[in-house]
């Protein structure tokens, strides 16, 4: 990929990353959202160099737990892609995926973070933490020196740790129950550092962990270009990643495959719980025909709206499932206490709205909501393995159409 190329696909992700971020936070239901919660600055994490790509210090919306769940934590690193190289980490810098002083003061706590019983039952009364996302490598990078051209800070991995660190000190050091989860590259993020979590809390703590919308593939683009595998690669280098990957994984590979989760999985201890859509929106539009690998527009409408593919281009996205399918099945394989729930549907990131996690009409599978599948899974009232069929099977789906303007 040459230095033009390169630059049009970080813009190109970056652009289609804001996008998706505006219409995950436009999902929520009026009147269904929960309670509003505040923006919540991390200071003292600015000492230890634990800070955003712009310097400023990391952030987190917090709902503290009441009732019997003041000792159950459920820690949730938001998403939004990565940047893979300066230029890329530049684009995002000044905005809220690179500075906390550009983010959402207020946040509508839904889903599974939602403080009512009747929309979220067995996880409502736990402390609940939205973690922002803003260093854009799914907090593995930790790079000491920093450009004062570019005034980049790549710390990631400093960020998670100082943020786990001040929520033991409120607490979580007590926990009974605890859930490293995330969307997205905050997905990713919590495959990434599932088993590290589990070292870092208490060792009489249950601790699962739960993945929604970060089961990344390392799949061609429609041009036939590894751009994803090239990606990752990049990203691992610029931000020195290596150190904070799983060395279950690094030992036997090279470490940019390791941001895949099917390379990660099968070396992970600590039960997870895959959340996704096998025609993952995010996926489709920045994996499989970003705008650098689908240059003949192959899918430039259909993967805006699924239900406007014509049969040839269904075919492309059924390959891209069936690809999905086969590499997702090693959570299943590698450990039987881990869980999943594969969906046939377009879309990306479920778990944080009520429409999507529990509200009838939401997406089920075996006549069972997200919400209750992860919630027999973590509590071990039932396991849950199911994929779906192929779509458009699945008439609960709640697909995701883009605005072509």
């Amino acid at each position: 990929m040459n230095m033009e190329n390169a630059r049009l696909a970080a813009q190109w992700l970056f652009i289609g990353t804001v996008m998706t971020l505006l219409l995950l936070g436009a999902e929520a239901i009026p009147g269904k959202a929960g309670k509003i919660v505040k923006l919540t600055y991390l200071e003292e994490a600015v000492a230890k160099g634990a800070v955003c790509l712009d310097g400023s210090p990391p952030a987190y919306h917090f709902s503290e737990g009441f009732d019997a769940g003041v000792n159950n934590w459920l820690v949730f690193f938001e998403g939004g892609a990565w940047c893979n190289n300066a230029t890329n980490c530049l684009l995002r810098r000044d905005t809220a995926l690179g500075s906390s002083k550009h983010m959402v003061k207020e946040k509508a706590f839904s889903g599974i973070f939602s403080n009512m019983q009747e929309l979220n039952p067995d996880f409502y009364n736990w402390n609940r933490i939205r973690v922002k996302y803003c260093d854009g490598s799914s907090y593995t990078g930790d790079v000491e020196a920093v450009d004062p051209k570019t005034n980049l800070h790549y710390r990631g991995a400093r960020i998670f740790q100082a943020i786990i660190d001040n929520f033991l000190s409120k607490g979580m050091k007590n926990a009974e129950n605890a859930i490293l989860a995330g969307c997205s590259a905050g997905g990713l993020a919590t495959i990434l550092h599932c088993d590290r979590f589990r070292q870092l809390v208490p060792a009489k703590t249950k601790v699962k962990c739960f993945a929604d919308a970060g089961y990344f593939i390392n799949a061609k683009t429609v041009s036939g270009t590894s751009y994803i595998e090239e990606f990752y690669s990049q990203l691992v280098e610029t931000h020195e990643s290596a150190k904070n990957l799983p060395s279950s994984c690094t030992s036997k590979m090279k470490p940019g495959l390791c941001f895949f989760p099917e390379n990660v999985i099968p070396g992970l201890k600590t039960p997870i719980f895959i959340l996704n859509a096998a025609y993952d929106s995010w996926q489709v539009k920045n994996i499989l025909a970003p705008g650098i690998g689908d240059p003949e527009k192959v899918l430039s409408e259909c993967k805006l709206n699924i239900e406007k593919c014509s049969p040839d281009q269904l075919k492309i996205l059924h390959d891209y499932r069936n690809q999905f399918v086969d590499k997702v099945n090693v959570v299943s394989s590698s450990n039987s206490a881990n869980g999943m729930f594969i969906d046939g549907c377009y879309s990306h990131c479920q778990a944080g709205t009520t429409a999507t996690w529990i509200e009838k009409g939401s997406p089920v599978l075996k006549d069972t909501s997200i919400a209750k599948a992860f919630g027999d899974w973590y509590f071990e009232r039932k396991p849950f393995k199911e994929i779906d069929c192929a779509y458009p099977c699945n008439p609960t789906c709640h697909n995701r159409a883009f605005d072509t303007s």
